[in-house]
């Protein structure tokens, strides 16, 4: 197994935005809309024009309630589509926005004033949830609440700080997540059915992601750096751990993202200093 560099990818074939941080696609009722968040000149929502082959721009997000977005995740719940952005500025507040039909409306605002860098939407014992991470404090744990139609804090991760981003995972029904920390250590916690509780430790250099992913059977995660080579782990079932796997280089990653074309696996990592690189998952045989 290993990850092979195919090519860099800098070019566009349209932009719909400027300083642009994520681009989040949604789709509902068949229609495709994209999410846009941008750290100057607003944040916008574009819809998918069929007939004219191009996005249209159908909405702006309220600049005083979103000031510097950071990230954004899509999520659904009992039917209904939301959609929440991270806000890290000092001012701001992290705000969830639900379609309503016709367009995305406010529907909660989440951590006032704590720069929140990263929101992960997951289930936890069958049962919605977001974990907020911050500059400021440790990451928060938000549970749904059926009645009120609104998520409620419910804990923190204790002993956490300076948590950049969580990511989740999950191996034969046990739930992990994968946390990032610029400098010091990253972390993989397991829930224990209470809590989160750490099982492995990862030196950290400069990272902004730690991405765990799955190709058939396999369960990698890759760990970023700015000042060093990314790091590719495999999961090892014996040990419950990951098990350093491969290095890649790439400069100042920010994310990864997985395709799958024609039966062959492609990991897209983009760049903050250089190109957007492309590798293929191979399964070499060594047994001549």
């Amino acid at each position: 197994l290993c990850f092979r560099q195919l090519s860099n990818y800098s070019s566009h074939l349209s932009s719909v935005g400027t300083s642009t941080v994520i681009c989040k696609p949604l789709v509902i009722d068949s229609q495709l809309f994209i999410i846009v968040a941008q750290l100057f000149g607003g944040s916008h929502i574009f819809k998918r024009d069929v007939s004219a082959n191009k996005f249209i721009k159908i909405q702006d997000i309220d600049i005083l309630k979103v000031r510097k977005p950071n990230d954004v995740e899509i999520f659904h719940v009992d039917g209904e589509s939301f959609f929440i952005i991270a806000d890290s500025s000092k001012a701001g507040s992290t705000t969830i926005y639900k379609w309503n039909g016709n367009g995305f409306y406010s529907h909660q605002s989440l951590h006032p004033w704590h720069r929140d860098t990263d929101v992960e939407y997951l289930e936890i014992s069958g049962k919605p949830h977001l974990i907020l991470s911050s500059s400021s404090q440790r990451p928060v744990i938000y549970q749904w609440n059926k009645s009120t139609k609104q998520f409620e804090r419910r804990t923190d991760i204790p002993e956490m700080e300076d948590v950049y981003a969580v990511k989740h995972f999950a191996v034969k029904s046990e739930l992990y997540i994968c946390l990032t920390r610029f400098i010091g250590d990253s972390k993989v916690m397991r829930w224990d059915g209470s809590m989160f509780s750490e099982i492995q430790t990862m030196a950290s250099r400069g990272s902004m992601v730690f991405q765990p992913f799955s190709i058939a059977n396999w369960q990698y995660a890759i760990l970023g750096s700015d000042y060093a080579f990314t790091r590719v782990y495999r999961w090892d079932a014996k040990k419950r751990q990951f098990i350093h796997f491969q290095e890649l280089n790439i400069q100042a990653p920010r994310a990864f993202s997985l395709v799958f074309i024609d039966n062959r696996e492609f990991l897209l990592g983009s760049s903050f200093k250089g190109q957007t690189r492309i590798y293929e998952h191979l399964v070499l045989d060594l047994s001549s």
